[in-house]
Parts: C-alpha cells; sequence; structure tokens
C-alpha cells in the first residue's frame, strides 16, 4: 500500500513538469499531517543559500496551520528536512500560527513574521491574530522564541481591543529607496465595521494597505521593531465588488520597483480583472486603483479572485501570474474559488515611459497545468497560486505550492518567453 502511495505522489508531483522538488508530503489522506502547503516565499538569504518559509498543515482552515522553514546550499537543487518554527504539530496541539514573511537585517539576523491566532476569531483564526515574530543569529540553525511586535490599532478593527486585527502579509517585503523593509497586505473588516459580505467569506469587504519596517537593520527585539503606515484607515486601497460597488474587495498586493522609481502594485479583486495602483513617493501615499490593461486603453487582464502576483525578471522585464478568466467558467460563479484557478498563465510585462499605465503587457500564455485533478485533504486543482520568484545568476524561477500540497519550482526560460509580443 505504502508503495501506491509513492507511486501516486510521483505521478501526481509530475503533472506540472517541475524543475525543483522542495517538499512532497508524506501522505495522500492527511495522516501525516503535512498535506496542506502554501504562501510558500523563497528568498536569498545573507549567507548565499536558497532558504524557505511557508504555512503547513493537514490542509488549509484545518486549525493546525504551523510556519515552516527549510534551507538549500545548492542553488534549489536539494533542500534540507524542514524545521517547525511555530505552530500546533496537529489540530488540538496549540492555537495555529499562519502566513509567515522573512525580512533580515544588514548583520545577517533573519526574522520570519506572522499572523499569530489569539482568540477570539473575529473574520477567520488565519486572518485575525497579532503580528508575532522570531528570529535567528546563526542562518536558522537555532531561533529565537516567539514574541509579539506592536501592530496600531486600525479604524477597520474590531471596537473591542482583546479581538485582533484581520491581517495577512503574504509575498516577500522590498527594500524601499532608503533601505527599509516595505510590504503591502491584505486587511478585512472587523464584522463591527464591515458592509454585510456577499455570498462567500473571501468577498467579505476587504482592502489594500502598506507597512514599513523602519529599524530592521538596528536588530531589534521583537517588542522594539518600529512600523509606519500607509494607505491606513481612510486612505486604504479599495475595489468595488462586481454587484454592490459599496463593498470593497481588495487584497493580496504584489509590489514591484519601476525604472523611474515609482513603485507598481498589482492587487485580487473580485471583479473579474486585475486592478493596479501606483506610488511617485516611494509608498507613502498612493493614486486610486483602476484595471491593469494590456496597454493604455486596451482590454483588461483578465483574473478571478486569486493572487495576482507580478515580479521582476533577472533582464528587467516583468512577469505576471495568472488565472485567464473572469471566474464565470465551467458553469462557476465569481465566487466559486476551488474551480477557475487552473491553469496557470503568465504575460510578459515591458515599462513604457510616458505612458498612463507604465508596464504593458502580452497577450497572456499557458504556463502549466496539472489537468484539474484534484488531490489531497483540500481536494484542490488549483496551481501556481500564493508562490514567490528568485532570479539568481540569471535563472529566473517560480516557487509554488502546486494544489497546496506540493512544493515545487519551475523555470521561466528563455525558450518559453520568446514568442511573448508586448504593443510597442
Amino acid at each position: 500500500m505504502q508503495e501506491d502511495v509513492r507511486a501516486i505522489l510521483e505521478k501526481e508531483m509530475q503533472r506540472s513538469k517541475p524543475d525543483y522538488v522542495v517538499y512532497r508530503p508524506g501522505s495522500i489522506d492527511g495522516s501525516t499531517f503535512d498535506t496542506g502547503n502554501e504562501h510558500f516565499l523563497v528568498f536569498d538569504a545573507p549567507d548565499g543559500s536558497f532558504m524557505a518559509v511557508w504555512t503547513q498543515s493537514t490542509r488549509e482552515g484545518a486549525g493546525d496551520h504551523r510556519i515552516m522553514f527549510s534551507r538549500s546550499d545548492d542553488d534549489g537543487q536539494t533542500w534540507a528536512p524542514p524545521k517547525r518554527l511555530v505552530g500546533p504539530r496537529w489540530v488540538g496541539d496549540g492555537r495555529i500560527a499562519s502566513w509567515g514573511f522573512p525580512v533580515f537585517s544588514k548583520s545577517g539576523r533573519i526574522y520570519v513574521i506572522y499572523n499569530q491566532y489569539q482568540g477570539p476569531i473575529d473574520v477567520a483564526d488565519q486572518f485575525t491574530g497579532t503580528m508575532d515574530c522570531l528570529y535567528s543569529d546563526d542562518m536558522g540553525a537555532t531561533w529565537s522564541k516567539p514574541a509579539t511586535i506592536p501592530m496600531k490599532r486600525s479604524p477597520h478593527d474590531h471596537w473591542d481591543p482583546r479581538v485582533g486585527s484581520n491581517w495577512i502579509v503574504w509575498q516577500r517585503p522590498i527594500r524601499d529607496l532608503q533601505g527599509r523593509w516595505f510590504t503591502g497586505f491584505s486587511r478585512w473588516l472587523s464584522v463591527a465595521v464591515r458592509r454585510v459580505p456577499h455570498k462567500r467569506s473571501w468577498a467579505a469587504e476587504s482592502v489594500v494597505e502598506f507597512m514599513r519596517f523602519e529599524n530592521i537593520d538596528d536588530n531589534p527585539e521583537p517588542g522594539q521593531i518600529e512600523i509606519t503606515w500607509s494607505a491606513w484607515g481612510d486612505q486604504a486601497l479599495r475595489v468595488p465588488h462586481y454587484s454592490d460597488p459599496l463593498l470593497s474587495v481588495a487584497q493580496e498586493p504584489s509590489l514591484v520597483r519601476l525604472p523611474d522609481e515609482r513603485l507598481f502594485c498589482v492587487m485580487r479583486t473580485i471583479s473579474g480583472y486585475i486592478w493596479y495602483s501606483l506610488s511617485s513617493d516611494d509608498g507613502y501615499t498612493w493614486c486610486s486603483p483602476r484595471p491593469l490593461l494590456r496597454r493604455d486603453h486596451g482590454l483588461p487582464v483578465m483574473a478571478p479572485i486569486c493572487c495576482t502576483p507580478i515580479y521582476q525578471m533577472a533582464d528587467g522585464r516583468y512577469i505576471l501570474f495568472h488565472n485567464d478568466n473572469s471566474g464565470r467558467v465551467n458553469g462557476c460563479e465569481p465566487e466559486d474559488s476551488y474551480v477557475h484557478r487552473r491553469p496557470s498563465s503568465a504575460a510578459l510585462g515591458e515599462f513604457r515611459p510616458g505612458a498612463e499605465q507604465p508596464i504593458w503587457f502580452s497577450e497572456s500564455k499557458v504556463f502549466m497545468d496539472n489537468d484539474g485533478v484534484k488531490l489531497g485533504p483540500r481536494q484542490g486543482i488549483d496551481i501556481g497560486v500564493y508562490p514567490s520568484f528568485t532570479t539568481r545568476g540569471g535563472n529566473n524561477v517560480l516557487w509554488h505550492p502546486e494544489r497546496k500540497f506540493f512544493l515545487l519550482g519551475k523555470r521561466v526560460t528563455p525558450e518559453w518567453l520568446a514568442d511573448l509580443r508586448v504593443p510597442a
């Protein structure tokens, strides 16, 4: 029987034709408590290795979210057995820890920051929580005890201060023009102040805001980490729901730097297409979001309610990953996110100085697929979602949680990009 499981796992792992394998769960049915793997962030570590953090569980929302860590010393070819940094080993083993992301100081201290559920639940236990972190001063060999970072209360939070904020950082932060770590994040409005959600929980009222870590390079203890906030409160970025324009559904911002030093941010919505915003002052203020087009006055770039990350490649051009549909496919509605998150497609982007929308995009092309075969306790079919991207040595790699089950890497090769044409 175990041989059959291994054969099935190997067959399923090869569907997307990966170039790298970071993690393969030990079971299919969840009996090993490791069959949910997502929010997979691979990064260049200060010592020259690749490191990765991700959220692992039996399945998303099962009640055993934990933060995992691994490293590779051979450019991603092989990976060390992962370490559990914080969070329960199985359901009932403690309070969940979700959505960890890394930053590090110039001296090499590595911080992993995450959402720590403390109770009670406001929007969901995986969103409602304090901002906690732990750190390593020896490149991941040992880690400090978890501690809480002070987080400013928002007018979008519950009126009761005992109820945590509802937030997620989903991509690696970037350095701002002064070298400080900067990132966007999703904030869900508390049930005490939000507009009534439309149908499914993932269409609950949400906005995009930004945080700047002011003093990470000073190696502060978690309680002394200083954060400043932008697009905060009433200035948060909002995108209208497709049938209720007063209901904002804006989530999962993804950032790139433009050659003219502006910041370009795309975000997930439930409108049927991607939206974007621009900042000309390094993220302190942002323009009102608008639909992302292939070019000025062109057609919008479609996407269901799923992440739509954009990355800068080794040659300076950009690549945008998305599911190339509006959410209304195979007879489903936009809220049916278990149906429309495949295949994974990508569009090539190039900077267009002087254009209203500064990055223009080619038509999209299928990057990978899993044939829609359901897998694991979650029975997911999504592919390419909640990934990260590296460009070491000119090698562009998308690191992704395939069906939120396997952790894999796939190269974006010059041959694959060759027939994508961006409007002149």
